[in-house]
């Protein structure tokens, strides 16, 4: 198996399609869990998918300079922050309702 993908390696084709299934996981996971947790995490694939994207395309057109890899490191950084408060937003509405259910997050109001 290891000499198949030593002779023909992933092409541009080959990362985008998994690009685009990364994108596509994350947004159904953003769109049809009603868990804060599965919530976030379906965020989280969708950021990776463009950080995957810029990392290819970055070495596809010019090769000799960072600008990709950087781009990537921004975005897991806001990815990482975004985790940070969102977590905190649902340790306050576990505290509150005692359930992370997005659906019951509407009840705060009244």
């Amino acid at each position: 198996m290891l000499e198949v993908l030593a002779s023909n390696p992933p092409g541009v084709f080959h990362w985008l399609v998994l690009s685009s299934l990364l994108f596509s996981i994350g947004v159904y996971g953003m769109l049809s869990r009603r868990n804060a947790i599965g919530v976030l995490m379906g965020v989280e694939l969708a950021l990776n998918s463009g950080a995957l994207n810029f990392v290819l395309f970055n070495r596809l057109l010019a090769p000799a300079t960072v600008d990709g890899e950087v781009m990537s490191i921004f975005i897991v950084t806001v990815a990482a922050a975004e985790a940070v408060v969102g977590m905190a937003i649902f340790v306050l509405l576990f505290k509150q309702m005692k359930t992370v259910d997005m659906t019951q997050a509407s009840q705060m109001r009244h």
